[in-house]
């Protein structure tokens, strides 16, 4: 199962081309376009553990409601869930990738500091109920197969 798990290095960092972006400066519109774009589940992190746990033969429940925060993976025999989060979103702390924005501090401080709060106290009320946690961060997915199990590992 081993050899399996370990052929993933198929998961790239996405790049973006900044002559696209007109110095950074977008309309209205079209900042409003992209951040429609923006997905709260199914999201190419999340697809990427998925396959992965998959392939090494776990079988999970996606986005259960019933338990706080809606873990992306639950593992009801096990009592265990998996988070996927993005550094930026959920403000990983120490990643390069949780900078903040150059612009409307006065908006995105407060959106994302009250993010990472509900991560924080949904992990608290799952681990009261019982329940194991873990989160897997987008910056670790360029290292996918030290997540994925090794001898004597289970998820």
């Amino acid at each position: 199962m081993l050899s399996t798990c370990t052929h993933l290095s198929s998961v790239r960092r996405v790049s973006y081309d900044t002559a696209n972006f007109d110095n950074g400066h977008l309309s209205r519109t079209e900042r409003s376009e992209r951040m429609a774009r923006i997905r709260g589940r199914d999201t190419k992190p999340e697809l990427a553990v998925r396959r992965l746990l998959h392939r090494c033969g776990f079988r999970y429940r996606l986005h259960r409601a019933t338990l706080p925060g809606k873990p992306d993976l639950v593992f009801p025999s096990r009592q265990k869930v998996i988070f996927v989060h993005g550094c930026f979103w959920h403000r990983h702390p120490g990643c390069p990738l949780a900078r903040l924005p150059k612009s409307r501090l006065e908006f995105w401080l407060p959106k994302l500091k009250d993010n990472r709060l509900r991560d924080l106290k949904n992990i608290r009320r799952l681990r009261k109920l019982g329940w194991k946690t873990h989160v897997v961060w987008e910056c670790q997915l360029p290292d996918l197969n030290r997540l994925g199990p090794r001898k004597g590992h289970t998820v």
